[in-house]
């Protein structure tokens, strides 16, 4: 009886589930070539559950191929910039028969893709954090290109304190900050306050409370005015190389700037430096 109550308890869920506004992001343009991903669920805390994660999944994939997109922002509403999956979600389906194993490898294999779509994306990425960002909420803000915080935002992988190693979360974080505050963030689940994320190297800017977006649109405005191809192959290239020896890293890096080089954005940069004007990107 008590296998079969779970179980219609799961099954309740999942269909409260499918019909619930789980997939809640808002995308605006408020400058030229600036694209702003909001995540509005914040009664749940922009959890990123399934539901969400198909929805980024299919906003980067749209911002990735769009002309008139050069850089993205993405912000949350409410509280939290983003509490990591969705508990509750996963919970529901431990009623399922397998446990919930299906479920789970199923939304850890999104997530993943979700996060290594962000470091393909030739658009550079800022998050805009104000609130908490934990789990794999910290994951997305170590995963973006850049990082604003509010100054009252807060960020942890608190995982360990509830029974389960925020395993994930630690790919991206471990190649943001040093090793050994990595590993403190992970083995002991405390919350970093802005400034302590910050002097980790999780952040870049930490701006007033409530301010983060504003001072990201800031940012990403300067991005915008950049010339896009080169944007597009500076940034593969840094996640390239960052992975090689030292000595593949150079030789890679110079194949690059071969070809970059003799890349029209190259051709009228260096010119209009020689001729002391403005560069006009719109020649290229």
């Amino acid at each position: 009886m008590a296998a079969r109550s779970v179980s219609a308890k799961a099954r309740a869920g999942r269909a409260a589930e499918a019909g619930a506004p789980h997939a809640l992001i808002k995308t605006t343009r408020p400058a030229a070539g600036v694209l702003v991903i909001t995540l509005s669920r914040p009664e749940a805390r922009n959890t990123l559950s399934r539901a969400m994660l198909a929805a980024l999944q299919a906003a980067i994939d749209a911002a990735s191929v769009e002309a008139d997109t050069r850089a993205i922002v993405i912000a949350g509403t409410g509280p939290a910039f983003s509490a990591g999956h969705d508990l509750r979600e996963l919970t529901r389906h431990r009623g399922d028969p397998d446990g919930g194993r299906a479920f789970t490898e199923t939304l850890m294999r999104a997530c993943a893709q979700f996060m290594r779509s962000l470091v393909r994306c030739p658009k550079p990425v800022i998050a805009a954090v104000e609130g908490v960002a934990t789990a794999a909420g910290c994951q997305l803000v170590a995963t973006c290109d850049l990082a604003v915080a509010g100054k009252t935002a807060r960020f942890a992988t608190p995982g360990v304190n509830i029974g389960f190693f925020c395993s994930t979360p630690m790919v991206a974080l471990s190649r943001n900050v040093p090793r050994k505050r990595a590993m403190e963030m992970l083995l002991i689940g405390e919350m970093l306050s802005a400034r302590q994320a910050a002097d980790y190297g999780l952040v870049n800017r930490v701006v007033p409370p409530g301010t983060a977006l504003d001072a990201a649109l800031d940012l990403a405005r300067t991005v915008a005015s950049k010339p896009p191809a080169t944007l597009a192959i500076g940034k593969e290239a840094f996640y390239r190389q960052i992975e090689m020896s030292l000595g593949e890293a150079y030789d890679y890096a110079a194949r690059v700037m071969v070809e970059n080089m003799l890349h029209a954005e190259a051709k009228e940069g260096i010119g209009a430096f020689l001729d002391k004007r403005a560069p006009d990107w719109n020649k290229t």
